[in-house]
């Protein structure tokens, strides 16, 4: 198997922490610091969200940094052309796939969802982005339903695929089996994306990549909404303890990353 690689999601869903508000001048540096560290993806926020929300994007985005920028957006139209308002390469779509959420969150019919998600992917690729599909409360979807919405995204073009164990529901075992699945039904690349609720985020995630997913989704400190995220220094850690496939981080910049997000907080 090849070497694990990252997608932080610190100043995403790590901002969503509860009581975690991240300055401008905070997110420009905690994102020149993860670059130092030679993660994969950063992912750095949501458009949407507003006027200064996308401000310190653009700024990002324009240092120039080797990491990929990926900009966080939901299954509209209008999402994706405030991201690429923001100079976005790399887009994130993102919608549940649960029949809970489809009923009372999105309040949409599975075909609806396949069919603006279609043309949101196509409608990415021709804006010239790189485009990753993220399936929300994916770990309580139907499987038959979680498939097609995999297949409609490959065949509409996108890159990656992100299953997301929103919710933190998942135990290694059934990780690993449901990942073993994705992966013998897809060429995407595979993100495994964990929620730590029972404190399995980063063994989950460890059977995700064991499964043949090709990204782990992770936080400095492992922060996140609710019961936070995989910890990126614990799953490299125990990555490198078990398989002997060495990642090697720079642990000095990680320290020094850690205490400035220790003042940030």
């Amino acid at each position: 198997m090849e070497k694990i690689k990252f997608v932080d999601t610190t100043l995403r869903d790590g901002e969503q922490t509860p009581g975690v508000v991240f300055s401008e001048s905070e997110k420009i540096m905690l994102a020149q610091k993860m670059e130092l560290l030679k993660v994969d993806i950063i992912e750095v926020g949501i458009p949407a969200i507003g006027k200064k929300e996308r401000a310190v994007i653009k700024k990002i985005i324009n240092l120039n940094l080797e990491a990929k920028i990926l900009l966080w957006n939901r299954m509209k139209i209008e999402d994706i052309d405030l991201s690429l308002s923001c100079g976005a390469k790399n887009i994130h779509l993102s919608a549940p796939v649960s029949n809970l959420q489809l009923e009372v969150k999105l309040k949409k019919e599975k075909s609806q969802l396949l069919a603006e998600m279609t043309e949101a992917i196509k409608y990415a690729k021709t804006a010239g982005c790189l485009v990753s599909i993220g399936a929300e409360d994916a770990s309580r979807a139907e499987k038959s339903f979680l498939f097609e919405y995999l297949k409609t995204a490959e065949n509409a073009g996108a890159e990656r695929f992100r299953y997301a164990d929103t919710v933190g529901i998942l135990e290694p075992f059934s990780t690993f089996n449901m990942l073993k699945e994705i992966r013998s039904k897809t060429e995407m690349e595979i993100e495994f994306h964990a929620h730590n609720d029972f404190g399995l985020a980063v063994a989950n995630s460890l059977a995700a990549w064991r499964a043949g997913a090709d990204y782990i989704s992770s936080t400095i400190t492992g922060i996140g909404e609710r019961a936070g995220n995989t910890d990126f220094k614990e799953f490299v850690e125990a990555y490198n303890y078990f398989y002997g496939q060495q990642l090697n981080f720079d642990w000095e910049i990680y320290q020094k990353l850690l205490s400035k997000m220790k003042m940030a907080l």
